[in-house]
C-alpha cells in the first residue's frame, strides 16, 4: 500500500519485479480482506477508487483479480484478463 499509512493506500502488486497498480472497477470486498489479512491489518474498512490515495506512477495491472476472501495471500487469488476499459491513472484502488 503506497501514499497512506502501513494500512492504508493505494494498492500495488508486485509483477515480474515491477510494481503495478490495481484498478478499482476490477476490486472489491472480498479482494480487500485477503490484503488486508496478508498485510496484518485486520478487516477491511473501506475500499476506494479514483485514485482516493492520489493517482500512481505505476503501470496499471490487467488483470481481474477474484479473491474468494479466505485466501492467506493476494497472489493466491484467481485472475482473469479484465473486460473493464475504463482502468488508466486515477483508477487506482485504494484501502
Amino acid at each position: 500500500l503506497v501514499g497512506g499509512s502501513r494500512c492504508s493506500g493505494s494498492l500495488e502488486i508486485l509483477h515480474n519485479q515491477t510494481w503495478m497498480s490495481v484498478c478499482d472497477a476490477a476490486f472489491d470486498q472480498q479482494d480487500a480482506e485477503v490484503v488486508c489479512r496478508e498485510l496484518d491489518c485486520g478487516a477491511p474498512v473501506q475500499v476506494l477508487g479514483a485514485a482516493a490515495f492520489g493517482k500512481g506512477d505505476t503501470q496499471m495491472w490487467t488483470q481481474e483479480i477474484q479473491c474468494r476472501g479466505n485466501e492467506s495471500q493476494i497472489h493466491l487469488c484467481p485472475t482473469s484478463p479484465s473486460h473493464e476499459n475504463n482502468c488508466s491513472q486515477g483508477s487506482d484502488v485504494g484501502l
